[in-house]
């Protein structure tokens, strides 16, 4: 890699770990933003941008990044580069990727040659390149069985945040019955029972349900602090607006 007219934009709020991303790319022209706001306004400037972004940014993480900036530039190349393997990026991801695109994901506890390896396949033989510890839990989302629809999704966050059946309900524009449902199937895509010591008599149930959800979800990776404190900020701000009837006028 030592074509000094390819130019990469590199969106990374870390300084430490920004300048050590530049240090490897020193075969390329490096453009740095330190969030992705100010990646997508550069990037959107581009026809055909490359891109390096960090998944966990203050304000526009980098799933919306991509999202926004494939919209208007589906030809945008990206390869995110994480300390995260969680799955609620792998399926948010699989979510917005456009047909045919180039992409990587690289895990940022990776030696230098291997980073670099996942940047000349994706900038350079354009080709995409996954890294291999991903490889199951790609797999998992990929199983109906196991993977979460949308709206499964919706609820597993309402679940994580404390909402009650009825305030789901009101949330999403259902019915009680219909908030349940959902949940129900939540349940089930995460192996869940609601099991008894002694099933005959239903006596002492072993644990509650949504505290079990809410732990098998932390342990596959669809929920982690950092994105659940910005689906709490969503949370706050919708009941502001309907304890605010005025907000609406």
């Amino acid at each position: 890699m030592n074509n000094n007219k390819l130019q990469i934009i590199v969106a990374e709020d870390n300084p430490r770990e920004r300048e050590f991303l530049v240090s490897t790319l020193s075969g390329f022209s490096v453009t740095q933003t330190v969030n992705g706001q100010e990646a997508l306004e550069i990037a959107q400037q581009q026809q055909a941008p490359w891109l390096i972004s960090d998944l966990q940014m203050p304000g526009m993480n980098g799933i919306e990044l991509a999202r926004q900036l494939w919209e208007i530039r589906p030809a945008a190349r990206i390869v995110f580069w994480s300390h995260h393997k969680d799955e609620m990026y792998i399926r948010s991801l699989a979510n917005i990727i456009p047909p045919d695109t180039v992409y990587g994901y690289v895990l940022k506890d990776n030696a230098i040659d291997i980073l670099q390896k996942a940047f000349s396949a994706v900038f350079i033989d354009q080709q995409c390149w996954i890294d291999p510890v991903l490889h199951p839990v790609r797999a998992r989302t990929n199983r109906p069985q196991s993977a979460l629809t949308d709206t499964e999704y919706e609820a597993l966050i309402d679940v994580a945040l404390g909402l009650t059946d009825n305030m789901i309900a009101q949330r999403h524009y259902l019915s009680r019955r219909g908030a349940q449902g959902r949940l129900k199937s939540l349940y089930t895509k995460l192996g869940i029972e609601q099991v008894c010591l002694n099933e005959k008599n239903k006596e002492m149930e072993i644990y509650n349900i949504r505290v079990r959800a809410v732990a098998i979800a932390y342990h596959r990776g669809l929920i982690n602090p950092f994105e659940l404190k910005a689906e709490d900020d969503k949370l706050e701000a919708w009941l502001k607006n309907i304890n605010n009837p005025t907000n609406n006028l």
